[in-house]
């Protein structure tokens, strides 16, 4: 059945005050000389309009993210790297958020996993003193910017929840501008502040929680830069109950006497799709011609990626995960398949599609198109292989080094239930991160932190900031 298509809907107003109309001009003009107008230039400068009608939470994200100027560490499309809302899928796969939009613990979820810094709210956990004094200091700023979960009915408006920006704050007014990312409905607006504390204090149906506003800003170290958690699978609750349940059940076997049997349980019972849940980030670029060398800037970034997994590959844990899975001292990088196997394998597995500088062909729809391939080297220090092997490269990283990295990134207390004291220390030396080298270690801290805002979401969207690990 066809509906019949709308041209945009005219603002109610009151209460709203257009943001273009000329008592809108005297708004910003007056906010702006008050200095509650910091924040909004980032913000028009990256704003845009959501793709799909249920996307308002990944727009709104995506603009806030370009405008604090986080580099996702991945490409979007060609060689640029850039925040979109087809990217955010961390916390809930794009499908179901197109079918049913999404709640605000998941919007939440996404800005931590997207690296950035978090403070959320709902409207029963603060005050409206609260809130507006919150609004002040972000629109105060260039460093932080506001993100409003809210319901559009007291503001005489059609439909129903909503998420989107706010653009600035005028104090004497007491007045917010809505910088409304559903701009083929209405345009941004401001409204009595008042109105909108009301509009958030509503109840989400889809969660029976109270709708609210979270505070993001640029955290103080960057994001992730070889791996990101992933629930693009659905590999979350296989691993969600592999956590909760299975692991615990294991651990109370009393015949796990050694390191090795422990670990080769642990392998054994891991669900079939558990490589799914940490991907390899790997940039993709298309190849242009006369062009073979890569930029300062590609280099800079493969040099650390190159370091990465170098340390993983240096640690006790990765020899005993190698030792393990290759017994007779073969090496994940002994493979008989060729490059273009790799690169072909790789292309169609990796997360986002991200590059490394290997020349191939990837399949995209149907087109073929000729990409370099950014991909991580590492000439293993650690006596993997026998003696005419060590210097073999690897060229990218192999289940191996995924494995010991969803060990590490599992946390500790985990292990607790090991009822060998003497086998239950020396696993958690192994998975302890505190002798990591920086580089690895924030690299596991935020692949953890990713991955208990993703389980806590999945669950009672209950998504605060964790205490510092």
């Amino acid at each position: 059945m066809e509906v019949a298509s709308l041209y945009r809907r005219v603002l109610p107003s009151p209460p709203a005050v257009e943001f273009a109309s000329a008592e809108g001009k005297r708004l910003f003009a007056e906010a702006l000389q008050g200095g509650t107008m910091e924040g909004f230039f980032n913000l028009i400068s990256y704003f845009q309009t959501q793709s799909e009608p249920a996307f308002c939470g990944l727009a709104s994200l995506s603009v806030v993210l370009n405008a604090l100027a986080i580099d996702p560490g991945r490409p979007w499309k060609g060689p640029w790297r850039w925040f979109d809302e087809s990217m955010l899928d961390c916390c809930e796969p794009l499908h179901k958020v197109k079918a049913e939009g999404i709640t605000f613990g998941k919007v939440v979820c996404l800005a931590h996993c997207a690296g950035a810094r978090v403070q959320s709210f709902r409207a029963d956990q603060t005050t409206i003193h609260d809130f507006r004094a919150h609004l002040t200091r972000c629109a105060s700023s260039q460093d932080c910017h506001l993100i409003s979960s809210y319901h559009r009915s007291p503001f005489k408006q059609t439909g129903t929840g909503h998420f989107s920006p706010i653009g600035g704050y005028h104090a004497e007014k007491d007045m917010a501008l809505i910088l409304d990312v559903a701009r083929f409905k209405y345009p941004p607006h401001w409204v009595p502040l008042t109105l909108l504390w009301d509009a958030m204090n509503t109840t989400d149906e889809a969660t029976g929680l109270l709708r609210g506003f979270m505070l993001v800003s640029r955290r103080s170290s960057a994001p992730s830069l070889l791996y990101t958690v992933s629930c693009g699978h659905g590999s979350w609750k296989s691993m969600a109950k592999y956590c909760v349940e299975d692991v615990p059940n294991l651990l109370k076997d009393e015949s796990l006497d050694n390191v090795t049997t422990l670990l080769s349980r642990l392998v054994e019972s891991l669900p079939a799709n558990a490589g799914d849940l940490i991907k390899c980030v790997i940039e993709v670029r298309r190849k242009e011609e006369g062009e073979s060398s890569l930029s300062k800037e590609e280099k800079e970034r493969l040099f650390l990626k190159e370091k990465v997994l170098q340390q993983i590959r240096d640690t006790d844990l990765f020899r005993v995960v190698h030792e393990l899975q290759y017994p007779k001292g073969l090496c994940g990088s002994c493979s008989s398949s060729s490059d273009e196997d790799s690169l072909a394998e790789i292309a169609a597995t990796v997360c986002c599609q991200g590059a490394a500088f290997l020349s191939g062909t990837v399949v995209s729809k149907g087109n073929e198109q000729a990409v370099d391939l950014l991909l991580p080297t590492s000439s293993s220090k650690t006596s993997l292989c026998n003696s005419n092997l060590r210097s073999k490269i690897v060229k990218y990283p192999s289940s191996t080094d995924v494995l010991t990295v969803l060990l590490l990134v599992l946390q500790p207390n985990t292990w607790l239930g090991i009822k060998d004291e003497n086998v239950k220390a020396e696993f958690q030396s192994l998975v302890s991160t505190d002798n990591l080298p920086d580089l690895l270690k924030q690299e596991i801290l935020h692949l953890r932190r990713q991955l208990h805002y993703l389980a806590g979401c999945k669950g009672q969207e209950a998504c605060q900031e964790p205490p510092s690990p």
